[in-house]
C-alpha cells in the first residue's frame, strides 16, 4: 500500500505538461480492508478510507485526479477558450434587473462587466409609487467587495424591514451551504454580525426590531430550531424538531399579518402562526400534523387559504376561519383535478393567482374576489417555462411572472389583475445575432416499458438532418418532486449550432405529471426513472434524431445518482455521460445516519435498516453495481466543499470503475479543491468557464473540435 499511495503522491505533484508528454496513466487509489455487516451480509468496501478529509493521502489521490484530468484534456484548451468566448459574447455583462416595488422602494440587482457577482441595489419610488430611475442609487450590497480575496461567496436570506430602514442577509464562503447571519442598518451603512451561525431562513416581526431565524443541526445539517432575538437582547430558542424527517423554516404571509414556521418532511407538512406584530406571542399549530397530510396556508381578511392533499392526491384550496381552521369548516374554492397539480397559492387583497402544471406545462388561473371569476393566462409555444415572479406586495394591481421556453429568452411579464392582459417587461440580451427563427422546439411523447407516456422537450436548429447522423444531448433529473422546466439558455447555442439537438427527459420522480409522476419514480419504484430514460434514449436513437455513437447524456446530484445508473444497466446506448456532483454511494451514505441529510431522505429512497427496502436500494446503487464491462467516456465532476453531495462518493466511483471498466474510453474526475459548493463556483464568469470546459470534452467525445 504504501508503494501505490507514493505514487498516487508524485502523481500529483508532476506537472500536467510532463504528464501529457508522457502519455500518463491514470491514478490508481490504494485499497484497504473495510467490511461491515448490513442486514447479517459481509459489505466489502476497500475505497472507504477516501472520505477521511484533509487527510494526506486523500489530498494526494485527489490532487493526482485532478493532474491526470488536465493533462488528458490539455488538448481541449483552444476549443474551451472558444466556446467561452461564445458563451460570453452572448451575454449583455452590464445589465439591470426590472425593479421591483416594495413600499415606497423599488430594489433590483445589476451586473458591471468584468465583475463576478451582482450589485443589490434600491431607489426611492416617486410620489406616485412609480419607478424613478433618476432617483439616486443606494447600494445594499457590493458582492464583489464582499468577495474580495474570496474564492466563493453566496447569499442565502436577503431580507429588508417593514420600514425599510434595515436589512437582514445570510453569507457562505465555502461552499458548505453554512450561512452566517447579519444585520445592516441602511442609513448608516453599520452591519452587526455574524449575529448567528448556520442559519437556513431568517424573517423580520413587523416591530422591525425582532428577528426570527432557523439553523442548521451541526452534524445532519438539518434545519431544527428557531430562534427569536429581539434588539438589544440574547437570542432565545423557541422550537426544537425534534422528529429527523423533518426540516423547518420562517417565513410571512403575503399580507404581513403572520410569521410562518413551516415543517415539512417528504409526505408530510405542518404549519404554526404568530401574528407579525405580537412577536413575543407563541407560534400556534394551524392543523396538528397527520401521516401524508400536506398543506400550505395564506390570508386574507381573517380567512386561511389552505392548499392541501387531503382527498387531493394533486391539491385542492379551500378556506377556513382563522379562528377555526379544523377541516370541519373548510369551504372549497379549487376542487381537486388528477393531473392538474397546484403547485402555488399566490393571495393578494383583491385576488388569488394559481399556479397550476398540466401534461408537464405551468399555468396561471386568476380569481376576481370582487366577481367572483376566474380567467386563465394563455401561453403560445408548445414548449415553455412559466414560474411566479417576485411579487412582495400584496395590495397590487399586478402580478409579476417569468416565462421563457427552449427558443425564447428569459422574460419577465407584468399581469394586469383587472384586464389580464400581460406586459413585457424585459426579455434577456442576447447578443451576437439570435434569430429564434432559425431554432424549433417539440413536445415529443415516447411510451415507456410499461405504457406510460414520458414527456420529452427537445430543441434543434431547424437545418439540422434528421437522418440518425447528428449528435444529440439528453439531460434529466428525476427526483424529489423536481420537475425540469424547458428553460433558455443562452450557452446551448453553441451546442445547437454545430449541429446538436438537446433533449430533456421529464421522466418519473419529477412532477411534471402530477403528484403521481413523483410517487411512480421514488422508494420502491425508483427503477421507473432509469427506465423512462433508457426508453427515451431508445427512442430517439429509433425515430432517427440521432445514433448511438451521437449519444451524449448528462445528470447531477440525484441526476448523477440517474446517470451511473444507466450507465451500468445500458452503457452501449451512449456515447458519453457527464455525471456532476453525482450521489452514486447510495448504499454508505444511506446506512450512515450521521452524515448530513441522510435521515431526512427515507421518505425518498427508503430506510436502508428495512431489509425490503435495502435490497431494493442495493440492486441500484452504482457504486455497487459498476461491472467488469465497457463503459462510455465518462467525466465526473464535484467540489471538495459540497455538504449535498460528499466529494468521496464520486471520487470512490472514479476510483473502482478505474478497476472495472474493459474498455480504452475516458474517465475523468474533475474535483474543484478551492471553496465552491454542490452547484459549482459561485462568480459568474469562473461558473461560465467550468461549463465551456464541460462542453469541449463533450464535444470532443462525439468528434467535434471547433
Amino acid at each position: 500500500m504504501k508503494m501505490v499511495l507514493s505514487a498516487a503522491i508524485a502523481l500529483g505533484a508532476t506537472s500536467a505538461a510532463a504528464l501529457a508528454q508522457t502519455a500518463p496513466l491514470p491514478p490508481v487509489a490504494p485499497t484497504q480492508s473495510h467490511v461491515v455487516k448490513w442486514h447479517g451480509q459481509d459489505v466489502s468496501d476497500p475505497w472507504f478510507w477516501l472520505r477521511d478529509k484533509d487527510s494526506a493521502p486523500v489530498l494526494a489521490y485527489l490532487k493526482a485526479e485532478n493532474a491526470y484530468t488536465e493533462a488528458m484534456t490539455a488538448g481541449l484548451a483552444p476549443l474551451s477558450a472558444r466556446l467561452y468566448d461564445e458563451m460570453l459574447g452572448r451575454i449583455q455583462q452590464t445589465d439591470l434587473d426590472v425593479p421591483v416595488r416594495k413600499g415606497g422602494w423599488y430594489y433590483y440587482n445589476r451586473t458591471v462587466q468584468g465583475q463576478q457577482y451582482p450589485i443589490r441595489c434600491r431607489r426611492k419610488a416617486s410620489a406616485a409609487l412609480a419607478y424613478d430611475p433618476q432617483a439616486p442609487e443606494q447600494v445594499l450590497l457590493d458582492q464583489n467587495e464582499m468577495a474580495a480575496g474570496k474564492a466563493f461567496l453566496s447569499i442565502g436570506d436577503y431580507q429588508v424591514s417593514d420600514d425599510a430602514a434595515s436589512l437582514l442577509y445570510t453569507v457562505d464562503d465555502t461552499g458548505y451551504r453554512q450561512y452566517k447571519l447579519f444585520r445592516k442598518n441602511l442609513a448608516s451603512g453599520q452591519v452587526e454580525g455574524p449575529l448567528a451561525e448556520r442559519v437556513t431562513s431568517v424573517e423580520w416581526a413587523a416591530d422591525n426590531a425582532t428577528v426570527f431565524y432557523v439553523t442548521e443541526h451541526p452534524v445532519s445539517k438539518r434545519s431544527d430550531s428557531l430562534w427569536r432575538l429581539a434588539a438589544g437582547g440574547q437570542a432565545e430558542r423557541l422550537y426544537e424538531e425534534k422528529d429527523e424527517l423533518f426540516r423547518i423554516g420562517v417565513g410571512r404571509t403575503k399580507d404581513k399579518k403572520f410569521l410562518a414556521l413551516e415543517a415539512q418532511s417528504t409526505d408530510t407538512w405542518e404549519t404554526r402562526l404568530l401574528a407579525a406584530a405580537t412577536p413575543k406571542g407563541s407560534f400556534k399549530v394551524v392543523l396538528p400534523r397527520s401521516k401524508g397530510h400536506k398543506y400550505d396556508i395564506e390570508h386574507r381578511d381573517g380567512l386561511l387559504y389552505i392548499r392541501s392533499n387531503r382527498d387531493a392526491k394533486d391539491f385542492r384550496v379551500v378556506t377556513a376561519p382563522l379562528a377555526d381552521p379544523a377541516p370541519a369548516r373548510w369551504k372549497p374554492l379549487v376542487a381537486h383535478q388528477p393531473g392538474v397539480l397546484i403547485e402555488s397559492v399566490s393571495v393578494f387583497k383583491g385576488h388569488l393567482v394559481l399556479t397550476e402544471k398540466s401534461e408537464g406545462l405551468v399555468r396561471f388561473r386568476v380569481h376576481d374576489f370582487a366577481t367572483g371569476l376566474w380567467a386563465d393566462v394563455p401561453f403560445s409555444e408548445p414548449v415553455y417555462a412559466a414560474s411566479p415572479g417576485n411579487n412582495p406586495e400584496y395590495d397590487t394591481a399586478r402580478f409579476r411572472y417569468g416565462y421563457q421556453s427552449l427558443i425564447t429568452p428569459s422574460s419577465v411579464f407584468d399581469l394586469d389583475l383587472a384586464s389580464k392582459a400581460s406586459t413585457l417587461m424585459k426579455q434577456q440580451a442576447v447578443l451576437g445575432g439570435y434569430d429564434a427563427k432559425l431554432y424549433a422546439s417539440e413536445r415529443l411523447w415516447v411510451k415507456a416499458r410499461d405504457g406510460v407516456r414520458v414527456p420529452v422537450s427537445i430543441v434543434y436548429r431547424k437545418d439540422r438532418p434528421r437522418d440518425g447522423s447528428a449528435p444529440l444531448w439528453l439531460y434529466a433529473y428525476g427526483s424529489y418532486g423536481y420537475a425540469t422546466p424547458a428553460s433558455f439558455n443562452s450557452a446551448r447555442l453553441s451546442l445547437l449550432d454545430r449541429g446538436f439537438a438537446y433533449a430533456i427527459a421529464h421522466i418519473r420522480g419529477g412532477d411534471e405529471m402530477g403528484e403521481t409522476w413523483h410517487d411512480d419514480g421514488m422508494l420502491m419504484k425508483k427503477k421507473n426513472t432509469f427506465f423512462d430514460f433508457i426508453d427515451v434514449a431508445e427512442s430517439l436513437q429509433k425515430d432517427r434524431w440521432t445514433s448511438r455513437a451521437g449519444t451524449v447524456i448528462e445528470g447531477g446530484s440525484a441526476g448523477g445518482l440517474l446517470m451511473g445508473a444507466v450507465a451500468n444497466l445500458r452503457p452501449e446506448l451512449f456515447k458519453a455521460v457527464h455525471s456532476a456532483v453525482p450521489f452514486v454511494d447510495v448504499m454508505n451514505t444511506m446506512m450512515d445516519a450521521s452524515l448530513p441529510l441522510t435521515v431526512g431522505e427515507y421518505l425518498e429512497w427508503g430506510n436502508p435498516n428495512e431489509r425490503a427496502a435495502y435490497d431494493y436500494m442495493r440492486s441500484y446503487s452504482p457504486y455497487e453495481n459498476l461491472a467488469k464491462q465497457a463503459y462510455p467516456a465518462t467525466l465526473v465532476t464535484t467540489s471538495y466543499n459540497d455538504s449535498q453531495v460528499m466529494y468521496w462518493e464520486p471520487a470512490k466511483y472514479v476510483a473502482r470503475l478505474r478497476t472495472l471498466k474493459t474498455d480504452a474510453n475516458p474517465l475523468l474526475l474533475k474535483i474543484k479543491m478551492d471553496p465552491a459548493g454542490h452547484g459549482g463556483a459561485s462568480g459568474r464568469y469562473d461558473a461560465l468557464r467550468d461549463r465551456a470546459f464541460e462542453f469541449a470534452w463533450m464535444l470532443q467525445q462525439v468528434g467535434i473540435t471547433k
